[in-house]
């Protein structure tokens, strides 16, 4: 079974940075695609980006070119560095491994304008 912790969420104000890291139990950690997601209040949770385990990244338009999605196989950590944040970016962000259906429990960022 796969556990998986989000951390560095927060409050931050528009423009700024954050990053997210999720470390995960278990030596499966390198064979799955990772990705993180995101739920906006009253909106459905969707796709922010994803890594496979050689490293190929996809990311949603909205973030493109502001977030970098990594991988650290050794320490069986996924990372989210944000950056230009803007209100629209307010969520709960989740790490899962999508293909095993394994998910974390979520971390709150809050951008203030």
């Amino acid at each position: 079974q796969v556990q998986l912790a989000e951390s560095g969420g927060g409050l931050v104000q528009a423009g700024g940075s954050l990053r997210l890291s999720c470390a995960a139990s278990g030596s499966i950690f390198s064979f799955y695609t990772m990705g993180w997601y995101r739920q906006a209040p009253g909106k459905q949770r969707d796709m922010v980006a994803t890594i496979t385990p050689s490293g190929n990244r996809n990311y949603a338009d909205s973030v493109k070119g502001r977030f970098t999605i990594s991988r650290d196989n050794a320490k069986n950590t996924l990372y989210l560095q944000m950056n230009s944040l803007n209100s629209e970016d307010t969520a709960v962000y989740y790490c899962a491994a999508p293909e095993i259906r394994y998910w974390g429990q979520g971390t709150q960022v809050t951008v203030s304008s």
